[in-house]
């Protein structure tokens, strides 16, 4: 068993754009170094989409001109047309991301258009992508449930995450959107998709709305994915549950897998200080209880 696990981080992204205030430049310049520093090294920054309904992302490519580039880390962006393609490559992204949803009202909520339709606009932007030595991520939201048309069928999973990777993607990263699985409906949908994608192409992305997050990782690891997405602090809500959380906390993945066994070369306290710095910076709360109680700990040493 492969026992190297790979982070790839949302907090500057995902977890980013959907905190209700903004970081400005200098600070999201400064979030992404000191998560590299802390030794992650794939890391999502930016999103290529509307400024005006995502104004958190409205200077992704002077943050991507703005960050310095360093061996072995590897920048993504996602993108959703034609135009936030070209924008992504003019700023020089190692990956672009490609997002589309099991359920047609979430995708028609999201980005406007059916799930047909939007593998239907993928497909040039992959082999576009591709053409020049670009990563392409599929991600593949309402993996478990949809907040308007209800539960998934793992089948429908399986389906849609074999057309991505047919599409040119190099991997699929499945979301749990509203955060509403458990390991026991987890389980049953990533041994669809396991069916039809070799667990090195699969990623999972759980939110964390009802406390199951950091359990739904446990069925993903013992079936070998080694792909894990997470946000720093548990950067970023849930806009289905208001109030609720969101992300996955990075620094809770990070203290489970070394308790595993499991090594994903990232310093822990190194994270959590990084954690707790944002969540300053944003003027709220630090997601993590991993890292609240790390840093707890470190200024009760200090004191002693």
């Amino acid at each position: 068993m492969n026992d190297r696990v790979t982070l790839v981080e949302m907090g500057p992204r995902d977890g980013l754009q959907n905190e209700p205030h903004l970081l400005p430049l200098p600070l999201r310049v400064e979030l992404v170094e000191r998560l590299w520093h802390s030794g992650l090294t794939r890391i999502e920054v930016a999103a290529f989409v509307s400024a005006k309904r995502v104004p958190q992302m409205a200077d992704s490519a002077a943050l991507l001109a703005a960050l310095p580039r360093h061996a072995g880390l590897r920048l993504g962006a996602l993108v959703p047309n034609e135009q936030g393609l070209k924008a992504a490559l003019a700023a020089g992204v190692q990956e672009i991301g490609l997002f589309t949803a099991c359920s047609e009202g979430f995708t028609l909520a999201n980005i406007g258009v059916g799930v047909e339709e939007s593998l239907a606009r993928f497909a040039p932007l992959a082999s576009e992508a591709r053409r020049h030595g670009i990563r392409v991520r599929g991600y593949l939201s309402t993996v478990i449930a949809c907040p308007y048309d209800g539960i998934t069928r793992p089948k429908r999973v399986a389906q849609l995450a074999a057309r991505l990777l047919d599409l040119g993607c190099n991997e699929i990263s499945l979301g749990d959107t509203i955060g509403v699985g458990t390991p026991g409906s987890v389980a049953p949908m990533l041994d669809a998709v396991l069916g039809e994608v070799p667990a090195g192409q699969v990623a999972v992305h759980f939110h964390d709305t009802y406390g199951q997050a950091l359990a739904n990782l446990l069925p993903a690891l013992e079936r070998g994915i080694r792909l894990i997405d997470s946000s720093v602090a548990g950067l970023g809500g849930c806009p289905y549950a208001p109030g609720a959380s969101g992300n996955l906390a990075s620094e809770e993945v990070v203290y489970l897998l070394q308790g595993l066994g499991l090594d994903c070369g990232v310093s822990l306290p190194s994270l959590a200080a990084t954690g707790e710095w944002v969540s300053r910076a944003l003027g709220r709360p630090n997601g993590s209880r991993t890292g609240r109680a790390l840093c707890a700990k470190a200024r009760q040493e200090v004191i002693s």
